[in-house]
Parts: structure tokens; C-alpha cells; sequence
């Protein structure tokens, strides 16, 4: 169940990030799914994506899924993930996408996080230099990471 949980995934973030865009898009990444609570069978899935920034052709999307179990009255939060897509033309360019305006305060940790998130992305997959990484910098001192004392 759980390989077709993360299709479902893919899908929902898929979808939030094609009305964002008004693209066709592809999954680039998928972070870490945290795998919170197991779904006991008979649960009702719900799955919640929104895009959380846009860049220049990439958007990343925050997926949460809630289940619920109806005779006990009781919803949870199950798995949350950050996904990656790119927006494509229709001759499979990367194609712009518009920027995203946060409009409340979960919205806005999400966006300021996004890029902290981009270039941890970019530096485990040697797309960024760590000393690059002006986000992360500001989290932590990285000066002396890579230079020999």
C-alpha cells in the first residue's frame, strides 16, 4: 500500500503544481517522505498539496496526507513530503513559472523554508557549492567546510 500511497502522492503534488503553472509538469525530486502513523485498513485518505514556492522552471510542492478513522472520530496527520517539479513546454523545455505571493503565516514559513530546502537539494545532488549556499549559511557557520587547516 505504501508504493501506491507515494503514487497518489506524486499525483496530488503533480496536480497543485500544474494549476500553479498552467504547465504540463515533471517530478525533478522527492524529499525525505516522513512516514509519521501507519493507515489501518478501513481508514479514509485524504492528501492536501500546495505549491510552497516557485523559482525559474521549479516549484516545490508540500504534500500532507490526513487519515481518518471514522468510528473513532479521529483524523491524523500519516506522511508529509516536498516534491519537486519542473514545468515543461510542449516540446519538453523547461518552461517559467510565475512567482507564488505567501498569503498567511504557514504559507510564508513554508516559502522561507523552500529555499533553505532547494539548496540542500542542490548540494547533495554536487548542483551547488556548500560555500554557495547563502540560505543555509545563515543557519550555520559553513566557513570552514571544504578549506584545509
Amino acid at each position: 500500500m505504501g508504493g501506491k500511497l507515494m503514487h497518489w502522492m506524486d499525483v496530488v503534488a503533480a496536480i497543485s503544481a500544474q494549476r500553479h503553472s498552467n504547465s504540463i509538469v515533471v517530478t525533478a525530486s522527492v524529499d525525505n517522505i516522513s512516514f509519521k502513523s501507519p493507515i489501518a485498513l478501513g481508514n479514509v485518505v485524504t492528501l492536501h498539496a500546495q505549491v510552497t514556492r516557485a523559482f525559474n522552471t521549479s516549484m516545490e510542492v508540500y504534500i500532507e496526507v490526513i487519515a481518518e478513522d471514522i468510528p473513532a472520530n479521529r483524523k491524523y496527520s500519516s506522511h508529509k513530503a516536498f516534491f519537486t517539479f519542473v514545468a515543461v513546454d510542449c516540446d519538453g523545455k523547461p518552461a517559467k513559472v510565475p512567482e507564488l505571493i505567501p498569503l498567511n503565516e504557514q504559507e510564508e514559513e513554508l516559502y522561507k523554508g523552500a529555499l533553505r530546502r532547494r539548496q540542500l537539494r542542490l548540494i547533495l545532488a554536487k548542483r551547488m557549492n556548500p560555500q554557495d549556499a547563502t540560505e543555509l549559511k545563515s543557519l550555520f557557520d559553513l566557513e570552514g567546510i571544504g578549506q584545509k587547516e
